[in-house]
């Protein structure tokens, strides 16, 4: 039977683990602090802060969200950031993607100091992870690695594939996997025969976007599937090809109308793989986990400066 890959339970873990160092930072009145952009209106971005927000405040973490309109001109935007560049308080910025389409992320992002970059965004802190150096990493890649990790999911030696190429999950997801010794492979849209590419991974990680995209044409037998998509499936025959043997799912959609699915087939993965990540409850708790951590690591750091 193939493991279940609990994000929660490892969530659960490093959060237990940063209790006590936020404690620390508090005894000598240094509570960290989270500021978080939301530019907009975008209702899956405002559930997504929502979360992180309550995250901070079930650990003790200091947060405030800053909610410009979608019409601010960049300008106004970078001097938001730079006025948050410069409060002592505020150990991380986040800024909330995506942005409007008439705001420039590039420049955006780069405003922020990297040393307050809890999502590893800033051109520093990508050139950081390249070489190897110290540093905070993208949230969810930092994530999966965490999770294979405490699973005793070994990656040194193995094939990894990312399907995927992205700067927040399939880039740093494959310069995080070459760094723990894997053999990685980054496909993508152009990539020729992508089945065969992907059944040679013993570590697949699917970042694409599509819904179930990846049915058992592309798994080796045993392989370990981290399946980083969040699909919402609203139509009832996709839904049901979907989720053919998997009656409460279809209950699920029947009541509310829509379901969350994976990139990756979920009866192949149940059916082919070694070890899975679930969808939801597998990779998605750890994005929020690790950027507590990288919260308090940047309080930390910043401490010794002081």
């Amino acid at each position: 039977m193939a493991l279940v890959l609990d994000g929660n339970r490892v969530r659960d873990q490093i959060k237990s683990e940063l209790q006590p160092r936020i404690a620390a930072l508090a005894a000598k009145g240094r509570r960290p602090g989270l500021a978080v952009l939301l530019v907009g209106h975008n209702p899956a971005s405002e559930i997504y802060v929502r979360g992180k927000v309550k995250a901070c405040q079930d650990l003790g973490i200091r947060s405030e969200t800053l909610t410009p309109p979608a019409t601010i001109p960049t300008d106004e935007l970078l001097a938001m950031i730079a006025e948050l560049n410069a409060r002592p308080e505020v150990d991380g910025i986040l800024v909330q993607l995506p942005l409007p389409p008439e705001v420039d992320s590039r420049r955006i992002l780069g405003a922020v100091d990297p040393e307050k970059d809890v999502d590893g965004f800033h051109p520093c802190n990508v050139g950081r992870l390249v070489a190897g150096l110290p540093g905070p990493r993208p949230c969810t890649p930092a994530g999966i690695l965490e999770l294979l990790k405490r699973h005793g999911i070994p990656i040194a030696g193995r094939r990894a594939v990312v399907v995927g190429r992205s700067d927040i999950v399939g880039k740093p997801m494959a310069l995080l996997l070459l760094h723990q010794h894997a053999t990685v492979t980054i496909c993508h849209s152009k990539t020729p025969d992508l089945p065969a590419v992907c059944r040679e991974a013993d570590i697949l990680v699917a970042a694409i976007g599509r819904a179930a995209m990846l049915t058992a044409d592309y798994l080796k037998p045993g392989a370990t599937v981290i399946d980083v998509g969040m699909n919402r499936v609203d139509d009832r025959e996709e839904a049901s090809r979907v989720f053919r043997d998997m009656p409460e799912k279809l209950a699920s959609f029947d009541q509310r109308g829509s379901v969350l699915v994976g990139d990756v087939d979920p009866r192949a993965m149940r059916e082919i793989a070694s070890a899975y990540t679930p969808v939801p409850g597998g990779v998605g708790p750890l994005t929020i986990a690790m950027l507590l951590a990288n919260t308090v690591a940047s309080a930390e750091r910043r401490a010794l400066l002081c």
